[in-house]
């Protein structure tokens, strides 16, 4: 799969695991799309590893890894910055 279908899978993505995973983000729209994108590689090297071989197009087997990478890394996201507050200025 091309690097533009990956990054449409992580936007596609990072939307279902913000919806599977709710809650207040620090980062807004902009971080869940990123961490969506980020999370699709993820996945995808996840699956490479799994399967040993490259995933092609968009399947099921794909978007679920994409999904999945995509919520380890916002769960990870959300750990490192749960405990930032923020200074008024």
């Amino acid at each position: 799969m091309g690097i533009l279908a990956w990054i449409v899978l992580g936007l596609i993505a990072g939307a279902i695991a913000k919806a599977l995973m709710p809650g207040k983000d620090p980062g807004g729209i902009i971080v869940t799309m990123l961490i969506g994108i980020v999370g699709a590689f993820i996945g995808g090297f996840i699956g490479n590893a799994i399967t040993g071989s490259g995933l092609n197009g968009f399947s099921l087997w794909s978007i679920l890894l994409a999904v999945i990478g995509a919520m380890l890394l916002l769960w990870v996201y959300r750990l490192t910055t749960r405990n930032r507050t923020t200074t008024p200025l």
